[in-house]
């Protein structure tokens, strides 16, 4: 899926109710968000935080609670998930000592036109790199994330990954679909997703997506996560 065409697809989703949207399914959220809290722990008091598929800002909204003094940028192509994100953080920011916004720089766009500055100590891409089709490209992606890391700087990742040539993968996307459901996305909804599960996500085995995450300059990635079709990972710049 190309730029244009992922931005469009953010972009037709209504960012005001996405969060309560997807609220059933929260615990595949808070559990992937509690182990990367784990895995960070071990950055500076003032570390500084990439993240590139923003979204709404949940990640950085769980992370900026635990860590009060850690800097971040919100990299997101869909203008209106962005504001639906700052609009949070504004209000969390009025409501507690240690303000969320103001620690926060919002980037609409992708990651090659966030003007450079200092290393990021971590970075974080949650259900992102799977949207890229092409393999070589998909390196590049994390190429990118790397080039903007610190020297051992540590990139959280997770995508919809399975063999999907395997005799299991049948019974486990029928699964996958009815938690799915779960989100009340109704039929036609669910029948589009399977569709761009087909056309317009790349989903592969795990064993090809860390390869993929560690040519694009990290170490051995190390899977630390998996609900279902989501599997997570983390890896050091190489």
């Amino acid at each position: 899926m190309n730029d244009e065409k992922l931005q469009a697809t953010f972009n037709q989703q209504a960012a005001s109710a996405y969060d309560s949207q997807w609220a059933r399914l929260a615990p595949f959220r808070v559990a992937l968000h509690l182990l990367a809290t784990a895995i960070l722990a071990e950055l500076p008091a003032d570390a500084r935080i990439l993240c590139v598929g923003a979204g709404t800002g949940a990640e950085i909204l769980a992370l900026a609670e635990k860590f009060p003094a850690w800097r971040f940028t919100a990299v997101e192509p869909s203008g209106p998930m962005l504001e639906v994100f700052r609009r949070k953080a504004q209000e969390q920011e009025q409501e507690q000592e240690q303000g969320i916004a103001s620690r926060c720089t919002f980037h609409e766009g992708y990651l090659d036109s966030l003007p450079q500055g200092e290393p990021f100590d971590a970075a974080t891409s949650l259900l992102v790199s799977h949207f890229i089709l092409q393999q070589d490209e998909r390196a590049g992606f994390f190429r990118g994330i790397r080039q903007r890391l610190c020297s051992n700087g540590i990139l959280i990742n997770s995508d919809l990954t399975s063999d999907t040539d395997a005799p299991h993968y049948g019974a486990l996307l029928e699964v996958w679909m009815r938690t799915m459901a779960g989100a009340d996305l109704g039929q036609e909804k669910l029948e589009q997703m399977r569709a761009a599960y087909r056309r317009g996500v790349a989903i592969l085995a795990p064993e090809i997506v860390a390869g993929i995450i560690a040519s694009g300059g990290f170490d051995t990635p190390v899977q630390f996560y998996q609900c279902g079709l989501i599997h997570g990972w983390f890896a050091r710049a190489a």
